[in-house]
């Protein structure tokens, strides 16, 4: 029922209805709610909709201050302004002082396109990621944002969530039961397992295909919540497959791969290939040029896969 609804869109009329029904959650914007899509809430809000300016930092410790009295706020930017430009004020006023902040970036990575390298924050998750207690989520389509508004508010603590704003690429049915901090075992498989985060799931299940119709057999994860990593549904898959592909838009460093790499090295050393961009800055840009620039198209993912399984035997 949200194939044709933008991301921006859903999460929007979802805080809506939040906000109709619990009058604590406020939201904070920084001179962007109409190209979040939430322009509509400061009018229908005016006591809990805010346009703090072009002052992101002060956006942040307004809200951990709301926070202090009981609110729950929600800050919202774009992915750059919202991680590494506050990254202080997320680390100081929020997690040290256990506030209770939704932190709301959008057009992460190479989904920024025409606003390009400055607007390209392919660091965001590797800037917060090593901040005590922080969770960082994204969602991979409509449907999994819907399941996850009531846990994301029922949730004390601050929160990151990467959000895309377009449509994006329908993932999961209407039953679809969500766990915030349980991985999703999307399609199950012997040969290898490929974790992927937001809008790289969709490239993963379009390499799948390819893969199965060359008798190779993919698990799929669905990686939605990168920290803290659902460790045990990977070393399951792990222990089957012996090998593993990890698809991400943000940079290898610091993000999903580097989480994977983590576990599997604490826990079970196997051969990784990644995919996602390789240190590198964005640039200007529609998806379909920049995903084949960057090498994260579903043929990047069918080649990486078997150079791993050539690597496991």
């Amino acid at each position: 029922m949200y194939e044709t609804l933008e991301m921006r869109q859903v999460f929007a009329n979802e805080l809506d209805k939040a906000m109709a029904k619990n009058k604590r959650i406020c939201l904070i914007d920084a001179d962007l709610s109409k190209a979040n899509g939430r322009a509509s809430l400061a009018a229908k809000y005016p006591k809990r909709a805010f346009n703090v300016g072009v002052a992101e930092a002060n956006m942040v410790s307004i809200a951990a201050g709301m926070s202090s009295y009981g609110m729950i706020p929600f800050v919202a930017s774009f992915t750059p302004f919202a991680t590494r430009r506050v990254c202080d004020q997320i680390a100081i006023s929020c997690l040290y002082a256990q506030q209770n902040v939704k932190i709301i970036g959008s057009d992460p990575g190479l989904t920024a396109e025409y606003n390009g390298g400055t607007h390209m924050s392919v660091e965001d998750i590797g800037v917060i990621r090593s901040i005590p207690n922080i969770v960082i989520f994204e969602p991979v389509d409509n449907t999994q944002l819907v399941k996850a508004i009531p846990q994301i508010l029922k949730y004390y603590g601050t929160m990151y969530i990467r959000l895309f704003r377009k449509v994006p690429t329908p993932v999961f049915s209407d039953d679809y039961r969500f766990d915030m901090f349980k991985a999703d075992v999307i399609e199950s498989g012997k040969d290898v397992t490929i974790i992927a985060t937001g809008i790289m799931v969709a490239a993963a299940l379009e390499a799948n295909k390819i893969l199965q119709s060359e008798g190779i057999s993919a698990e799929i994860i669905n990686a939605h919540t990168i920290k803290p990593l659902d460790t045990s549904t990977i070393l399951a898959s792990v222990k089957k497959t012996r090998v593993v592909v990890t698809c991400e838009n943000h940079n290898i460093i610091g993000g999903l791969a580097s989480a994977v790499a983590e576990t599997l090295v604490a826990n079970d050393p196997v051969p990784l290939e990644a995919i996602g961009i390789q240190d590198r800055f964005g640039q200007v840009g529609k998806l379909n040029f920049l995903l084949p620039e960057y090498e994260m198209t579903p043929i990047d993912i069918i080649k990486a896969v078997k150079k791993a399984l050539l690597r496991k035997h």
